[in-house]
Parts: C-alpha cells; sequence; structure tokens
C-alpha cells in the first residue's frame, strides 16, 4: 500500500462516512492537534524511559495515546449516533480522573500558580498541556454545533489537567522544585 494516494492534492480529506471536505475544516484541524498531541507524547515518552523513576508513568502515557486514536477516530466520524468505529465514554474520562485523584495525593497542595518548567520531562508535559488546551478549543466549536459525542470535549478537558498533574509529579520525583509564578 502506498503511502500517498493523491486523493488531498486538491486540499480536501474524507472523513469515514466517505464524506469529502476541505483541510481546514474545524473537524480536520481539531483531529490533527489531537494528532500533534500524541506526537509531543511519544517525544516525552523517548525520556521517561531513559529514568526509572518514572516506569509507571509510562504506561499511562501508552494507555493515552490509544485514548488519543480513539479520539480521533470519535472526530473522524461525524454520525454520533454510530457504533460502528470506537467512541471516546464516560469510563475514559473516569480513568483519566482517578489517575489525577490517585497522582494528586502524592503531592502537596498549590500554594500559587506555577510556571512551566522543571525537567525536560515536565516542560513536555506543559507543552502537551497547551497544545490539549488548544484541542479543546477547537472541539468546542464542534461541540456548540452539536457534531460530535460530548465525551470528547469532557476527556480532552480532564486530559490537560492530567498533564499539569503529571508535570508536578514527575518534578517532585526527580527532585526538581515547582517555579512558583511571582507577579511583578
Amino acid at each position: 500500500m502506498k503511502i500517498y494516494t493523491r486523493t488531498g492534492d486538491n486540499g480536501e480529506t474524507s472523513l469515514f462516512n466517505g464524506i469529502r471536505v476541505k483541510k481546514n475544516n474545524k473537524r480536520i484541524i481539531t483531529y490533527g492537534t489531537i494528532d500533534e498531541v500524541n506526537s509531543h507524547i511519544g517525544v516525552l515518552l523517548y525520556y521517561i524511559r531513559q529514568d526509572e523513576r518514572l516506569k509507571d508513568i509510562e504506561d499511562l502515557l501508552f494507555k493515552t495515546q490509544n485514548q488519543l486514536f480513539i479520539l480521533g477516530s470519535d472526530l473522524a466520524n461525524p454520525d454520533i449516533k454510530s457504533n460502528d468505529y470506537p467512541r471516546i465514554n464516560n469510563e475514559d474520562v473516569i480513568y483519566i480522573e482517578k489517575t489525577i485523584d490517585k497522582l494528586e495525593e502524592t503531592l502537596e497542595p498549590l500554594k500559587s500558580f506555577i510556571l512551566p518548567g522543571g525537567s525536560i520531562e515536565a516542560s513536555y508535559c506543559h507543552i502537551i498541556r497547551t497544545v490539549v488546551r488548544r484541542a479543546e478549543v477547537n472541539i468546542t466549536s464542534l461541540f456548540i454545533d452539536g457534531d460530535i459525542n460530548k465525551n470528547c470535549l469532557i476527556y480532552l478537558n480532564r486530559l490537560s489537567d492530567l498533564f499539569f498533574i503529571l508535570s508536578r509529579v514527575i518534578n517532585k520525583r526527580k527532585n526538581f522544585q515547582d517555579i512558583p509564578w511571582k507577579p511583578s
């Protein structure tokens, strides 16, 4: 199978149902941003594997990458009533919430806002968090138009929280201090 099909040479692509849309369609932009998140997680995984203190985070990141593929396919399928493809569901959201709660138990409560930074891994978590936020902004217009599974929006909202908590957990395990925001 060839990687190129030439079907997108005029700025269009197909959704799962075969409908052709422009590549600047908000649905395409949104799942492109999800793909960007997944790629950043791939880079983060490289660094995570280098440090035994972070080994347990690897499985979480792999699961997240797989869920992001499901979210992408969910977005590529405009028939939200169809169950022909996997969908992000409430159990996926609950999994993230429970993971956040478990990780947060290991942290001191925040006393101020923190700046992105610390270790390279925590810094990548902040990059991922901000790209997830952009995806969430993109997906909101699809949600307002009633064009998506609501769990996709909720999942992204929780996912950005997860990467914020992961940044703090990683900094703690690597003996980096979170960087408090100091207003001028």
